[in-house]
């Protein structure tokens, strides 16, 4: 069994959980979202908290989903709660972003700005050089995110591009090292 799936979810002060044959809701005042349970997965709520488990006759086809789906469950209230951020850093030379009403406009070396939609319940801030993609669904920040950061990739020679904040960019030489080196 899933040692991430055995563990309860406590439910947090304010949240509504309700649970019907493959089908979990959880509400908030925030927001409501809900999870689509896979067959084979028992979902419960006692005393306080959400337990996943499996039924005993398919056990072995569902090992792959008892943890996903506590894991899901997990993330659907953290994102009701506190929601998710992703924050992506500009680097380079009149490199710029701005947020134009719930788009977001780059400008990183084109000969146009490239213009970003938010999608439903994403939010954009930018401050100086850092972007900040907001919002309650954890695969939709993280979507919305790389593709913000797809536009232009950080390069290896200079390190100019879009990346996440606190992520290494290896570097390359580059020709002047190389010709040093070798004949």
């Amino acid at each position: 069994m899933s040692r991430i799936g055995k563990m309860p979810i406590p439910i947090v002060e304010g949240m509504q959980v309700s649970v019907a044959p493959g089908l979990v809701t959880l509400t908030n005042p925030k927001g409501s979202a809900s999870f689509k349970v896979p067959s084979g997965i028992l979902v419960r709520v006692d005393d306080g908290k959400i337990v996943v488990s499996q039924e005993e006759s398919t056990a072995g086809q569902t090992k792959a989903l008892f943890g996903l789906t506590r894991a899901m469950i997990a993330n659907i209230q953290q994102g009701l709660d506190k929601g998710f951020e992703k924050k992506l850093e500009l680097s380079g030379v009149g490199y710029r972003a701005s947020v134009s009403g719930n788009a977001l406009v780059l400008s990183v070396g084109f000969s146009h700005p490239v213009k970003i939609d938010a999608p439903a319940g994403i939010t954009f801030s930018v401050a100086e050089s850092i972007i900040s993609v907001k919002g309650t669904d954890k695969e939709l920040v993280g979507n919305t995110a790389a593709r913000i950061r797809m536009v232009r990739p950080p390069e290896p020679y200079k390190g100019k591009g879009i990346k996440y904040v606190g992520e290494r960019i290896r570097r390359k030489a580059g020709k002047a090292a190389k010709a040093v080196g070798g004949k």
